[in-house]
């Protein structure tokens, strides 16, 4: 009894000073050798807390104490009845799970420790009764403790098919540890965990929504190239009977799934309208950006998807996302719709009559939402340029509708369109031709989800600009490098006092416009937009009638040189004139069991005069037992500074510590001499809440700015 007091005192004690664990080393392995299961249970934690504490002591014990684990876990299996110890008939689980623990401790990382211990570890798992839960739980250890080591992969598989026995199992909560394991194994053993992928599928329909969400994750985990069809379709089907607590999660990942596994683009689109009618109102703003950046990706499927979308929304005007759709496509390809000849996609052609009562019937739906309306009034407009002029009357008709609704944005589309309306052909058809192509998420201001492709092109990242617009910078989400396509958002910091603002202002007369006052704001601090307008535009003001102030010349600087443009560092006459050799990593967040990092580039270029080019790259990992869903970072600079973002290479945070980090590429420009500062926004879902964080970043490595 004094021994196992003692063991606990001194595990105590290495709790509250460290400091003191050396004296108790030497006392521990003798220790092991004692036939008392309390002694043994006590020193086996003392070991534990010392091997966490200090990896010179990990060290120690890894070459000292494995073969005597080893021995001590084989007397406990190979040992008769024992009355003071047995719990129905499985000898000291307790002692077993808690030298199974320190096995995994030992092995991780080690494999010399961890081949010593395959054989006894194999030998507990077959030979454990299961009929308990007991047995449950010493076969839980061994599956944590084959996937914590590095052991054989027969052993790896035996661990697999070990959780897939506890799925069968008419326990729910064995069944949802067994899903909660699995989805911490996946990564390192896919292959086994999909041999259990009907089970899996199975537990879809268990009406515990605690274990519908881990099946859910599970899933989505399991889904690759090659079962991508197969695992849509049952997703599809339970997404149809699902709470409706589960259908926008569900809806957004399904989403992902088909980007980045699609066998092919006509299937993905086909998908992604089922989505949209399965989830109903459901679905988020990510998933309708998702099919309309796809749709405007393909040309050659422009008809086929237009057809489709009018014909499934022309059934159900009440699903608001699939309605948006619809009319955005309409709007940029309503043509193709109303073709006077048949073809292969589209057999049955509809009239311009028949679209214009289609229109006319959603603009004044009850269930039709501001949102659709204002999507409705531009596809009305972009019909003027795509439609013959028998029907120019009607759509100006309908276009008037809201001219004086209580609605400010709805009046103002109305009236303003109204005016457009009134301008020759050749003004209105340039004004409403087609579209670029939409990249991947550009609509929602987010990047890129774990699409298709880890390759990032440079013109797909998100920048801050250097506008002095209300006293802000602009963060500009860009998808294509004509300047007027940006989209805008405001600065999240204050005005700096190192800034010109007359070049700031020069700069963003040049570079940007004003086509994104509608975003969001990015941490709720921005003032009011005010617009810039190049000389080159004046013409068409004359559009909405000659107002006082709108025929006024407009004085326009020179142009400048871009600082958001990144490709002069590689111009021989740039003048570089120092690079940075080694700059040391720094941890920016470690919370909510997230920890990023930012790696400095080692040839970070200085430019002669005007600033320093910093290429950074963030990883991103989790100690989670879950992955962390939906990840976006999102940041902003002072004025002296410029920030450009690239797109991540996924929005999920894989758990497991073989499992790759998310990464995501930065580049920071900054004046010499001025130290930067960066405010930091992150959101992500943890557990199915969704969570908010945000950070000033002011520790820079001075190599950086000195």
């Amino acid at each position: 009894m004094n021994l196992f007091l003692a063991a606990l005192c001194a595990f105590q004690i290495i709790r509250k000073v460290p400091d003191l664990m050396e004296m108790f080393i030497p006392c521990t392995r003798s220790l092991l050798t004692e036939k008392n299961h309390g002694v043994l249970l006590a020193t086996i934690c003392l070991i534990q807390e010392m091997c966490e504490r200090s990896p010179d002591t990990l060290n120690y014990f890894r070459k000292q104490l494995v073969p005597t684990l080893v021995r001590t876990l084989k007397n406990l299996i190979m040992t008769g009845y024992s009355p003071d110890h047995d719990v129905n008939k499985i000898s000291d689980p307790f002692l077993q799970v808690k030298i199974l623990r320190l096995m995994r401790v030992l092995g991780h990382g080690d494999k010399s420790a961890s081949e010593a211990m395959n054989d006894i570890i194999a030998q507990v798992a077959t030979n454990t009764e299961t009929s308990k839960n007991v047995g449950h739980a010493i076969l839980y250890e061994i599956v944590l403790t084959i996937m914590g080591i590095e052991s054989d992969p027969g052993l790896r598989v035996l661990a697999v098919n070990i959780l897939g026995r506890f799925l069968l199992n008419t326990d729910k909560d064995i069944r949802y540890v067994a899903l909660n394991t699995l989805l911490r194994v996946v990564h390192a053993d896919s292959k086994a965990v999909q041999r259990h992928r009907l089970t899996i599928l199975d537990c879809l329909k268990d009406p515990d929504v605690s274990i519908q969400r881990r099946a859910i994750d599970l899933c989505f985990a399991l889904t690759n190239h090659t079962n991508v069809c197969a695992m849509v379709k049952e997703l599809l089907l339970y997404l149809e009977s699902c709470d409706n607590e589960f259908k926008g999660d569900v809806c957004s990942n399904i989403s992902i799934a088909a980007e980045k596994y699609a066998p092919n683009k006509r299937w993905h689109i086909d998908t992604m309208m089922k989505l949209l009618t399965t989830a109903g109102n459901y679905a988020r703003d990510d998933v309708i950006s998702s099919l309309v950046s796809l749709i405007s990706q393909n040309p050659n499927l422009h008809t086929y998807a237009v057809v489709q979308l009018f014909s499934a929304m022309n059934g159900a005007m009440t699903q608001q996302p699939l309605v948006q759709v619809a009319f955005w496509t309409i709007g940029e390809y309503g043509d193709l719709l109303v073709t006077p000849e048949p073809s292969e996609d589209n057999p049955n052609p509809v009239t311009e009559l028949e679209l214009i009562t289609v229109l006319q019937r959603a603009l004044v739906n009850v269930t039709s939402t501001v949102q659709t309306k204002q999507m409705i009034i531009n596809t009305l407009v972009k019909l003027t340029t795509r439609f013959t002029p028998t029907h120019l009357e009607k759509l100006k008709e309908l276009i008037k509708f809201y001219s004086t609704n209580l609605n400010l944005e709805l009046q103002q589309r109305s009236v303003e369109y109204s005016k457009i309306c009134l301008q020759p052909m050749n003004i209105r058809s340039g004004l409403l031709d087609c579209m670029p192509v939409v990249p991947t998420n550009a609509l929602s201001g987010t990047s890129n989800p774990d699409n298709l492709s880890h390759a990032t092109d440079e013109n797909n990242g998100i920048e801050i600009g250097d506008l002095n617009t209300a006293g802000g910078n602009v963060l500009s989400v860009s998808g294509s490098t004509n300047p007027s396509q940006s989209l805008t958002i405001f600065d999240l910091l204050g005005p700096e006092s190192e800034s010109d603002p007359q070049k700031i202002s020069q700069n963003a007369t040049n570079n940007h416009s004003d086509t994104g006052a509608n975003l969001l704001d990015l941490l709720d601090v921005f003032a009011p937009s005010e617009t810039l307008v190049p000389t080159n535009n004046q013409n068409s003001l004359r559009l909405f009638g000659a107002k006082a102030g709108f025929d006024a010349p407009i004085n326009q600087p020179a142009p400048q040189p871009s600082l958001l443009d990144f490709n002069f560092v590689n111009d021989s006459s740039s003048g570089l004139i120092n690079q940075v050799s080694s700059i040391p990593s720094i941890t920016i967040y470690n919370s909510n069991e997230i920890k990023i990092v930012f790696n400095f580039e080692p040839d970070c270029t200085v430019i002669e005069g005007r600033f320093n080019i910093i290429t950074i790259q963030l990883v991103a990992t989790t100690t989670s037992l879950q992955p962390i869903n939906s990840f976006e970072f999102q940041a902003a600079v002072p004025k002296s500074c410029q920030l450009q973002i690239f797109p991540p290479s996924s929005n999920i945070i894989l758990c497991g510590s073989s499992s790759t980090p998310l990464t995501q590429v930065l580049k920071l420009s900054i004046p010499p001499k001025v130290r930067p500062r960066m405010k930091i926004r992150l959101q992500f879902t943890k557990n199915y809440e969704t969570k908010t964080d945000e950070l000033q970043l002011d520790e820079f490595p001075p190599v950086l700015w000195q």
